[in-house]
C-alpha cells in the first residue's frame, strides 16, 4: 500500500481548474470532428478511440522513459472506472456534435453533483452545510444553463445527461484508486482498458480519417492526458465532494474556446448560471483554504 498525497486542498483546487481546461478543449475539438468541421464528419465511438489510443501512447512513452515502479493493480476496480470513463466520454462527445457545445458541457457537467452524492454512499464523506450550499448553487446555476422550457432537451441533451451519471459515477473508482496506486499508474492502466473497450466498438464505425482529422485526434489525447494527469493528482489530495465542482470551471472555459473559435458569444442566460457556478467554487476554496481552516490540527 503506497503512502496517499499530503492533503492539500488549495493545490487539489488549482489542478482541478487546469485539468478543467484541457478538458474543454477536448470537446472543442471532438465537436469539430463529430460535425463535419475537418472533414467528412467521424462517429463518436472512433473519436473517442482515438483520444485512447493517442493518451495511451503518451503514457506509454513516459512509462518507458521514467520505468515507474508498477505495483499490484485493483483490476476490478480498474475496470469499471475505465468502462464508465469511456462510456462518460463517447456520449460526452456525441451530444457535442448534436448541441450547442456550451449547452453540452453544462449539461454533463452535473456530473459533479452525481459523484458528491455517491461519495456520500460508497465512500461514507461526510458533506457538511456550507458543501450543500455549494451543491445546490452550482446546481442552480446548470439549470439555469439548460434553459427549462426551451426545447433543450432533445437527443443531444439526454445524451450528456447519460454523460454526467457515468462521469459522476466514475469519481468514486478515481478515488478508491486514488489512495492505492500511484497517479501515473492509474492513468497508464486506465487508458490501455479504455483503448481496448473503444477499439473494439470502433471497428464497426471506422473510416480513414484526413490529416486535419489525425491531428484533431492526437489533440484530445494529448489534451485528455493531461488532464487526466491534473485531476487524478487533485482526487489524491482532497475529498471527492471538495474536488468535483471545481469542475465546473469547464463551462467557462468552453464559452471561452466557443467565442474564440466559433465567434458564439455567451448571453445574458449564460452568464448568470455560470457565475453561480463560479460563486460555489468560491465558497468552497474559502470554507477549506481560509485562515480559520489552516488554524485547524
Amino acid at each position: 500500500m503506497m503512502r496517499a498525497p499530503t492533503p492539500n486542498a488549495g493545490l487539489a483546487a488549482a489542478l482541478t481548474l487546469v485539468a478543467s481546461a484541457f478538458a474543454a478543449g477536448t470537446t472543442l475539438l471532438a465537436k469539430a470532428l463529430g460535425s463535419g468541421a475537418l472533414g467528412p464528419a467521424l462517429h463518436p465511438l472512433q473519436i473517442s478511440q482515438g483520444r485512447f489510443l493517442f493518451a495511451f501512447l503518451i503514457f506509454s512513452t513516459a512509462a518507458l522513459v521514467l520505468r515507474p515502479r508498477i505495483t499490484r493493480p485493483a483490476l476490478a476496480l480498474h475496470l469499471g472506472r475505465s468502462a464508465l470513463g469511456w462510456a462518460g466520454v463517447t456520449l460526452m462527445f456525441a451530444a457535442a456534435s448534436f448541441i450547442p457545445l456550451s449547452d453540452a458541457t453544462a449539461i454533463s457537467f452535473l456530473n459533479p453533483v452525481f459523484g458528491m452524492l455517491l461519495a456520500i454512499v460508497f465512500l461514507g464523506e461526510r458533506i457538511g452545510p456550507w458543501r450543500w450550499l455549494s451543491a445546490a448553487i452550482a446546481f442552480g446555476g446548470a439549470l439555469i444553463l439548460l434553459r427549462p422550457g426551451s426545447g433543450t432537451l432533445q437527443t443531444g441533451a439526454l445524451l450528456a445527461l447519460f454523460a454526467a451519471m457515468a462521469i459522476g459515477a466514475e469519481l468514486i473508482f478515481i478515488k478508491l484508486l486514488s489512495g492505492r496506486e500511484r497517479p501515473f499508474q492509474i492513468l497508464l492502466i486506465n487508458n490501455a482498458i479504455g483503448l481496448t473497450l473503444a477499439t473494439a466498438a470502433a471497428l464497426f464505425v471506422w473510416q480513414q480519417p484526413n490529416a486535419q482529422q489525425w491531428a484533431a485526434l492526437a489533440g484530445i489525447g494529448l489534451l485528455m492526458a493531461a488532464a487526466q494527469t491534473c485531476f487524478v493528482n487533485a482526487m489524491a489530495r482532497a475529498d471527492a465532494s471538495f474536488v468535483s465542482p471545481f469542475f465546473y470551471a469547464t463551462l467557462a472555459f468552453a464559452a471561452l474556446y466557443d467565442a474564440l473559435v466559433f465567434a458564439v458569444l455567451p448571453d445574458v442566460v449564460s452568464w448568470i448560471g455560470a457565475g453561480l457556478i463560479l460563486t460555489a467554487a468560491a465558497i468552497l476554496v474559502w470554507r477549506e483554504t481560509g485562515p480559520r481552516r489552516r488554524r485547524t490540527p
